[in-house]
């Protein structure tokens, strides 16, 4: 009997759902049930237009739609946050949390709105399970939202329009509606965060740290759209055209993103961050040890390709080969986790700004360095490169990433959660950097139990649990600061879930499997 993983990934969803709802039960936490149904409903419209050809845009072959555990994602971090930030009395975050619990509902309705829209005959059924859950959580916004408030979550959906409208159109195949409404949706929300904060500089306070990241989002978006369009009008594999490039990257950097975060931080931003990183001797370390792990990675990369030249042209990196990368990657945050976690806050931004500058390299074929970026990272491809940009990379950093990015430091009394959620920073660690990374290689290399309807193996998913949890015990005897409080089996049963979320999705699971893990670790 042939079995649709994508209904065994909804019911581990649905487990992550009602975990969430069990722990919480308020307004909210019904509105994610709700919000689930309609979801798991719409999935299959999807799914059937993109098998049909039907859908209004070009989406990433080889996949299911992944509305399901992209749907739910913002509304169950909403949650989670919103519970932390009650519990330490922080009343400006639990309000804000409560912000991105609904802006996340209603980025999901307007995506499966666009599914009924097209989908014929109509969907009567679909369309009445999608109006019910729409009015409940309707009603609860109107209940539980300020007008302030609401005019933000319909702020971020115009811009969500707008955004996917041109991701979409200048970048077909790079997506599945899910990662559309889950990389899109978020990077929405930080525009109109960003702009709020530009509008009311009376009120901005906090760590300057926490500044970087919105502002290097917006301005490698406005970098990317700005010469994709104009590259539609122009050769962009001239010198002059290289040229310009490089010059209005440094005016956008020189004269628009570095003013804009002096305002933020209320200096100069280079003088604040050579500061920050001759703050200690160790901070210099950590620097002088990251910088030899990017020569090993650079190294692996042309040791690959002088092998592909060696020898056939069709050779292609392996599972075992790429997941080289991964291990490179928690060889990098392990230390930084455990020793100074701003530091490593702030070189992240700094690469994924560096990454997505290259990646524009490569992708417009920039002088002097876009072919050659293009043949090196062509041996490196896998199926979910299916689209013309290479986002592979750029996945894995920002899923290790958004943990330490996401983590709710004014609700955590000292910066520090106790229980499970000691755990949160190590979330991307724990789900990419060892889980993923031990599925793939004993998956591929001794796996023979498949698990119904996928090539993942059960071999592969058992000791991805097992090696997590070896690594949960590592950071428990070197990070003094982790008092995990006799919560034990509930890591360990959340640990099992993303696991099996990992067997079964055909997203981008560096993104997905760090989210759920944190959702589940902040309970």
């Amino acid at each position: 009997m042939q079995v649709n993983p994508a209904l065994l990934e909804s019911a581990v969803v649905l487990a992550v759902v009602l975990c969430v709802h069990m722990a919480i039960w308020n307004q909210h936490s019904w509105c994610a049930v709700a919000l689930f149904i309609q979801a798991f409903y719409v999935q299959h419209k999807w799914d059937r237009l993109l098998k049909s050809g039907a859908a209004v845009f070009q989406f990433r072959p080889s996949a299911n739609s992944g509305i399901v555990p992209a749907s739910m994602v913002m509304p169950l971090l909403g949650l989670v946050l919103r519970e932390k930030c009650s519990a330490s009395g922080n009343v400006y975050f639990e309000r804000f949390s409560m912000v991105v619990t609904v802006t996340g509902m209603m980025l999901a309705l307007f995506l499966s709105l666009i599914a009924l829209g097209i989908t014929r005959p109509v969907p009567t059924n679909t369309c009445v399970i999608a109006g019910l859950a729409g009015s409940a959580i309707l009603y609860t916004t109107k209940q539980t939202l300020t007008v302030s408030e609401v005019i933000e979550v319909l702020e971020v959906l115009l811009i969500f329009v707008y955004l996917c409208l041109i991701v979409l159109y200048l970048l077909p195949r790079c997506f599945t509606p899910g990662e559309a409404l889950l990389i899109v949706g978020g990077i929405s929300f930080i525009v109109n965060q960003l702009i709020k904060r530009s509008l009311n500089l009376a009120e901005v306070k906090g760590d300057p740290v926490n500044y970087f990241l919105p502002v290097v989002v917006v301005g490698s978006l406005l970098l990317g759209v700005f010469f994709a369009l104009l590259f539609c009008f122009m050769e962009s594999e001239t010198w002059v055209s290289s040229l310009f490039f490089h010059m209005m990257t440094a005016v956008l950097v020189l004269g628009i993103l570095m003013p804009w975060l002096s305002l933020f931080i209320g200096r100069h931003p280079i003088m604040w961050l050579l500061d920050f990183l001759t703050l200690s001797d160790r901070r210099l370390c950590l620097l002088g040890y990251w910088v030899f792990l990017a020569v090993v990675a650079t190294c692996v990369v042309l040791h690959q390709n002088y092998q592909r030249q060696s020898g056939s042209k069709k050779h292609q990196a392996s599972t075992v080969v790429r997941k080289y990368f991964h291990l490179i990657v928690v060889a990098t945050y392990v230390p930084g986790l455990i020793y100074d976690r701003q530091l490593l806050h702030v070189a992240s931004v700094g690469c994924l700004a560096a990454f997505l500058l290259l990646e524009y390299i490569r992708y417009f074929r920039i002088l002097p360095f876009g072919q050659l970026l293009r043949q090196l990272l062509t041996l490196f491809l896998d199926e979910r490169d299916s689209g013309p940009l290479i986002l592979t990379h750029v996945y894995l950093l920002v899923g290790m990433s958004l943990p330490i990015w996401l983590f709710p430091g004014p609700c955590a009394p000292k910066g520090v959660l106790t229980g499970a959620g000691g755990l949160v920073p190590y979330a991307g660690v724990l789900a990419v950097g060892v889980g993923d990374t031990v599925a793939s290689v004993f998956g591929s290399t001794m796996g023979e139990i498949r698990w119904p309807g996928t090539k993942k193996t059960l071999e592969g998913t058992a000791t991805s649990v097992f090696a997590q949890i070896i690594a949960v015990a590592l950071f428990l005897i070197f990070d003094g600061s982790i008092n995990l409080n006799s919560s034990y089996s509930w890591i360990v049963g959340s640990i099992t879930l993303v696991a099996l979320l990992e067997a079964y999705t055909s997203q981008i699971d560096n993104l997905l499997l760090p989210l759920y893990l944190l959702i589940l670790l902040l309970l």
